[in-house]
């Protein structure tokens, strides 16, 4: 039995553990971003130490040069004109410019009878109703964006400064990886054989969910936004953009967006554009997740499509942007989680057996 101490102690942990979480909290999605960074930027650092005579700290210092070259700053010039395309979208809708009532009446105006039969059977009748939903969904959207960027502008030095956070706690991550992992193990309180497992799959999903996941959709959100640049579609960017983000769901899809738009396409009257359309979509946006997911991810991290789905739409309603990682990496360490507890009792009640 545990002693009063004992129990003292580990009350005090948890104690002063919760008030130093909640000290940081303000720098959450910095430090999150910098650790993520730092697990799939770790192979850089050792290879730039196992090929040059640098130390650890030029080491670091370089490798977080090369985080911001290929990582940082394009992002920043994708965010910046991102911004601009979507208040200029929003600013359309707004003025009239862009008449949302208008196009869809269009469509639908322009649908083959089956189709509207099919809509009909399926109590998708109400135009009103329907256009009311998507119209409320893309205004919402593009006035959330330009909202972010007013914000962005208007708290530049927190933003700022949560960069510098970011990158400075990733110069000690990165020269002080071995150390840092060490110590984490040893303060973790399971047997030797659960912590190298846990920390293992820890290490595996964060890879895998931002390199596969995230990978596969940015260079979705990337083509799409290519083919919707080359056939002359308005706001390419932002279409790239909102189909970046539907692909990280796995039941939805970038073809949420890009099927519409062929849609729209064949039934005004741009036959061309339309075919075009869904040919890419079809047989290069859909194929890339299909061929470049599995060897990113791996089949050790697979996790069931409808977890994967329902853990990011969680993580997007509990931690805003960032839940698209923070979501579907709790739940698969919770998969982890119980799958090494599985295996523990297993080889209890089978030493047990033999016994």
């Amino acid at each position: 039995m545990r002693s009063i101490e004992d129990n003292a102690f580990l009350l005090l942990i948890i104690t002063v553990s919760l008030a130093f979480a909640w000290i940081l909290w303000p720098f959450y999605g910095a430090i999150l971003w910098g650790t993520i960074i730092a697990i799939l930027f770790v192979p850089v650092q050792r290879r730039i130490l196992s090929s040059t005579q640098l130390g650890r700290n030029l080491a670091a210092v370089l490798t977080i040069l090369v985080i911001v070259v290929i990582l940082i700053l394009p992002m920043a010039l994708v965010a910046a004109s991102l911004t601009r395309e979507a208040v200029g979208f929003y600013t359309s809708i707004q003025s009239g410019e862009i008449d949302l009532a208008l196009l869809f009446r269009q469509v639908f105006a322009l649908l083959p009878q089956w189709v509207t039969d099919l809509l009909n059977r399926f109590g998708l009748v109400s135009l009103e109703a329907l256009q009311g939903e998507i119209t409320t969904g893309l205004i919402y959207g593009s006035q959330y964006i330009a909202n972010q960027a007013i914000v962005i502008g208007q708290s530049t030095f927190q933003f700022m400064a949560n960069i510098a956070v970011m990158l400075y706690l990733l110069f000690f991550l990165l020269r002080d990886e071995g150390l840092l992992y060490r110590r984490i193990s040893y303060a973790i309180p399971l047997r030797l054989e659960q912590k190298q497992e846990f920390l293992k799959k820890f290490t595996v999903v964060i890879r895998a969910t931002v390199k596969g996941d995230l990978l596969v959709a940015l260079l979705q959100g990337a083509l799409g936004g290519l083919i919707f640049w080359l056939l002359g579609i308005g706001a390419p960017l932002l279409w790239a953009v909102v189909m970046a983000v539907f692909s990280l769901l796995p039941a939805i899809g970038s073809g949420l967006v890009w099927v519409p738009v062929a849609i729209y396409l064949l039934a005004t009257g741009a036959i061309g554009k339309g075919v075009i359309l869904i040919a890419f979509g079809g047989l290069v946006i859909g194929i890339v997740d299909n061929f470049l997911r599995p060897i990113l991810v791996g089949k050790d991290t697979k996790m069931p499509d409808y977890v994967v789905l329902i853990s990011t739409l969680g993580g997007i309603a509990t931690f805003g942007l960032n839940g698209f990682v923070i979501g579907p990496v709790i739940a698969a360490m919770f998969i982890a989680a119980w799958d090494i507890f599985s295996a523990s009792r297993q080889r209890i009640e089978g030493n047990d057996g033999i016994r």
